[in-house]
């Protein structure tokens, strides 16, 4: 992979470079859910986390959950809940423009004073379309999806899974290569710079050759 198939993915829509990952390990929670797909989310949790070489903890000593994923029929159920609005400033607003564009997954981040990730909000409602996805695959896609701040658009219109010859979804390797890279202590943990995507290049050429 190069900087110009890198950088896409944290350049943003209105042309600013943002990443960030973790600044502290990921202490997750899921609402809304069976035991089995609870126990599904926390496996893929896991397995992305490892990974990315960051880490998993039972509480946040801040925030308690610091990763906390709900599952809803209706976007109604947010404005519904007690407190939500604490979560989610604006929620009014944001809740309007999810009904308006018939979006079926929102994702909300907070960061520490060094611009790492310290808390992510991530909401999927059950529609249709994602009705007919077995619960590994939409909880994957989740967590791939939380565990960089991704750009606005690094997703749209394409998956960073693919089915494997079983015919079960696997991470992409080359999104599977941007969070180890991520992740490299070496990079900060945040970055807005454009170089930051030649690092990051440089970074994945490294872990390639070394597997």
């Amino acid at each position: 992979m190069t900087t110009d198939t890198i950088t896409p993915y944290f350049t943003r829509a209105d042309g600013s470079y943002l990443f960030a990952r973790w600044g502290r390990p990921i202490a997750p929670v899921v609402f809304g859910a069976e035991d089995a797909t609870v126990a599904t989310v926390k496996g893929a949790v896991e397995a992305v986390v490892a990974l990315a070489g960051h880490q998993i903890a039972e509480t946040d000593p801040e925030l308690g959950a610091n990763f906390m994923l709900f599952f809803i029929r209706d976007w109604d159920e947010v404005l519904a809940t007690p407190n939500m609005d604490r979560l989610l400033p604006d929620l009014d607003q944001i809740i309007a423009r999810l009904k308006s564009v018939d979006a079926n997954q929102y994702r909300a981040f907070r960061f520490d004073a060094e611009g790492g990730i310290k808390a992510a909000f991530v909401f999927v409602r059950m529609d249709a379309e994602l009705s007919n996805l077995p619960a590994d695959t939409i909880a994957l896609a989740q967590v791939v999806q939380t565990i960089l701040l991704w750009s606005d658009q690094a997703f749209l219109g394409q998956s960073p899974l693919a089915a494997a010859a079983d015919g079960a979804a696997r991470l992409k390797p080359e999104i599977a290569a941007i969070i180890r890279a991520g992740y490299d202590p070496i990079l900060p943990v945040c970055a807005t710079d454009p170089t930051h995507g030649m690092r990051l290049a440089a970074r994945v050429s490294v872990l390639q050759k070394g597997s």
